[in-house]
């Protein structure tokens, strides 16, 4: 399949999410309830002790009790020596009008046979993450989001962390960790995912938080070069738009 992957038909990207509001106080009586319930499964055996205000900053991983506040995309053109990448970002406060902007982009680019999207454990993650808070936004799925009845060959998603475990479900791999022993300069050199909660809600630095995913998105489209045993993208040809 890699070997007949046209590279300028594939839309890489990857999201940043945040808890829905700056701390369990601010909820809604009815989402706290909810969210006592959440956090009582999925806390774990060393932190019993735990209150569900206490991990209330990891519920941005969760759609019901998170949004997204950052899409990051990038392109590649070019020719396999000399390959340039252009990224673009969907940012802000305003959820559904980010969203939008994106589902924008996917209509008018990416609803063609043979387009295709790409993130790193995206199929578990950021593509349901992205359907979900659509439909809780009334925005309508594009049709390369939109899976519901299709057969599996026939929906246009790449996982660089599905492919990697070559039919293995034992285990999730980082993607900073395939950075390493692929020698992919790592993205995590100033924030992580853990960070971002509180860039959002304490520093309100969105800017900060977009191009720590634009990076991942770079990330995830080398990664799949060295899969395909083609040379990275130079810093040079990267561009932001």
């Amino acid at each position: 399949m890699l070997n007949n992957l046209k590279l300028d038909k594939v839309l890489f990207l990857d999201i940043e999410t945040v808890p829905q509001e700056s701390s369990y106080e601010d909820l809604s009586e009815r989402m706290s309830s909810l969210w006592d319930k959440k956090a009582k499964q999925i806390v774990r055996k060393d932190e019993e002790t735990q209150s569900a205000e206490g991990i209330y900053n990891r519920a941005g991983i969760y759609s019901e009790f998170g949004k997204i506040v950052c899409i990051s995309v990038g392109m590649i053109h070019g020719e396999d020596n000399n390959l340039e990448f252009r990224l673009k970002s969907f940012y802000g406060d305003d959820e559904k009008k980010l969203l939008e902007e994106f589902a924008t982009l996917l209509n008018t680019y990416y609803s063609k046979v043979g387009d295709i999207l790409c993130g790193h454990n995206s199929k578990e993650f950021d593509f349901p993450y992205i359907c979900r808070r659509m439909l809780v936004n009334g925005v309508k799925l594009p049709k390369t989001l939109d899976i519901a009845g299709k057969k599996p060959w026939e929906i246009a998603h790449l996982d660089t962390m599905e492919l990697w475990k070559f039919g293995d479900y034992k285990h999730y791999t980082a993607l900073n960790l395939l950075c390493a022993i692929f020698d992919i300069p790592t993205p995590k050199d100033d924030i992580d995912g853990s960070d971002v909660w509180r860039v959002y809600w304490q520093d309100k630095d969105l800017r900060r938080i977009a191009t720590y995913c634009e990076k991942d998105v770079l990330t995830v489209a080398q990664l799949l070069l060295r899969y395909k045993n083609l040379p990275l993208i130079k810093p040079e040809n990267v561009t932001v738009s």
